[in-house]
């Protein structure tokens, strides 16, 4: 899957965009017509939790957004990969129904 990498105000570490993009590769499980992925990682001013990370996942004639903040940007990694998880197996149930 093809994943293009937005960081907002500041340069990403190679190790963060790495593992991210490790997990979005495995969303392949879940829905095989994955076309491409946007991730967006933002740093905000709204105390503890000021890591965003959004993701936009392009499906044939859908796309799947999730955006979650926390303390880091792998701990919210992880939370955007369990709710597309989800999102993603809902989408597959629907289109093949």
């Amino acid at each position: 899957m093809r994943v293009q990498f937005h960081a907002v105000n500041f340069d990403a570490d190679r190790k963060l965009l790495a593992l991210i993009q490790k997990k979005l590769d495995r969303l392949d499980r879940f829905n095989d017509r994955i076309v491409e992925s946007d991730v967006y990682l933002k740093v905000n001013n709204k105390g503890p939790a000021n890591k965003t990370v959004e993701v936009k996942v392009h499906v044939p004639g859908d796309s799947i957004v999730v955006s979650r903040d926390a303390e880091t940007f792998e701990k919210a990694t992880d939370l955007v990969y369990d709710v597309l998880k989800r999102q993603l197996r809902k989408n597959k149930e629907k289109k093949e129904q």
